[in-house]
């Protein structure tokens, strides 16, 4: 996979450090807009220094002589990078530092599995996962500075006490819950562990940790609440829509994204003879093959004649998420449905008062929601009361009658 990769050189004074009127010479090597610096092992008279151009200033021998290193400096340095590309290897600011001076750069650190990932994920993870792994970053960089006063260590330098002061940091963040702690956990470790695979570590610091979740309860609509919403009409276009795409997903079980990339090339006619949807879901590229009902077939037909459906060559108009759950929510206080109204909500209907609620097998709620484990349908689409309810009834009625007959 090509990648775009940015690298620079830098000469300065560190100024922090004049004395006697000289001030120790640097080099400051950019890759990806990360950092590293390296001590020349020079002093310069700060006011022969042309900041500008990172050089000395004027035509004399010493100024020659040490402008002619500066430039040696450079072309070595674009020589390390040169070679790291060449040799497909992994390129950061702190490997070319090690390779420049002769050091051993076996020794891999943080940032550089973080930029490993980041170059290699574009082509594997839908965006909004790569958004929460750069969510991760921004805690695990404030997390090393807070704590160990840098930005990077070493990879080997990882063990349980780490993971456990992390955990401890997360949870100290406002309005982050444990669950959430725990993804960002999870997306260490799944950084960790590549880097184990890779054998950049010799042990995984994980090995001992646990993840533990807080067990939810899944939010959705009752029939009674579903049939509100779908009676209700909206003036405003836009919350019509989304009521619409709303309500769709409840009679497919589909995510907002796999409803917004649907095609006319995903309908298709079943083994019934009827018009399924044969698509994949945007999160795990499973397959997934759903049987029409007819409310959703006609929200179909609804707007297949739209001009932007038309244009877009989707079966739906395109909406931003930016706010689409506070539009959501919006409508739930219009309809009076003291309920989180999210989109996903839907996908939790569809689980529950859809299908399950109405005697639909779970391993076939399974297979519509693109599930690959059984386990995950189970927490995901819980069985309502008002099934349990129905089901204990037709046993007690069950019991009654065998007991007569005895």
């Amino acid at each position: 996979m090509k990648t775009t990769q940015t690298f620079s050189v830098l000469f300065w004074l560190k100024q922090s450090s004049i004395k006697n009127g000289k001030a120790p010479l640097y080099a400051r090597i950019t890759v990806n807009g990360k950092r590293a610096e390296l001590s020349l092992k020079r002093k310069v008279l700060v006011s022969e220094w042309d900041s500008n151009k990172s050089r000395l200033k004027g035509l004399g021998d010493e100024a020659k002589l040490l402008n002619e290193f500066l430039k040696q400096v450079n072309v070595d340095l674009f020589e390390v990078y040169q070679k790291l590309k060449r040799d497909g290897k992994l390129i950061t600011s702190s490997i070319i530092k090690s390779q420049y001076f002769g050091e051993d750069d076996s020794r891999q650190a943080l940032t550089d599995i973080i930029d490993y990932h980041n170059i290699h994920m574009k082509s594997t993870l839908r965006w909004g996962t790569q958004k929460n792994y750069f969510t991760t970053h921004k805690y695990i960089f404030k997390f090393l500075k807070l704590k160990y006063g840098t930005t990077d260590m070493y990879l080997s330098e990882l063990n349980y006490q780490f993971i456990i002061d992390f955990e401890r940091f997360l949870k100290a963040q406002d309005n982050m819950g444990n669950n959430t702690v725990m993804k960002h956990i999870e997306r260490l470790r799944k950084l960790v562990s590549l880097a184990f695979k890779m054998e950049w570590i010799v042990k995984d610091p994980f090995m001992k940790f646990e993840a533990k979740y807080d067990k939810k309860e899944r939010c959705f609509l009752t029939a009674e609440e579903l049939e509100v919403l779908e009676n209700k009409s909206f003036d405003i276009a836009r919350l019509q829509l989304i009521k619409d795409l709303f309500v769709f997903a409840c009679y497919t079980g589909l995510s907002y994204g796999d409803v917004m990339q649907l095609t006319p090339n995903d309908l298709c006619l079943g083994i019934d003879g009827k018009l399924w949807i044969h698509s994949q879901r945007e999160k795990t590229n499973v397959p997934i093959k759903i049987p029409l009902l007819q409310k959703a077939l006609a929200l179909i037909k609804k707007y297949e004649s739209h001009p932007e459906s038309v244009s877009k060559k989707t079966i739906f108009p395109g909406i931003s998420n930016q706010k689409l759950n506070s539009y959501l929510k919006e409508i739930a206080d219009v309809c009076r449905i003291r309920k989180n109204l999210t989109f996903h909500v839907a996908r939790h209907t569809f689980a529950t008062t859809v299908t399950l609620s109405n005697g639909v097998p779970i391993e076939t709620v399974s297979k519509l929601l693109g599930h690959t484990k059984l386990s995950t349908t189970q927490i995901y689409a819980r069985v309502v009361e008002s099934k349990i309810s129905e089901d204990m009834g037709s046993l007690h009625q069950k019991l009654e009658k065998r007991t007569a007959e005895i």
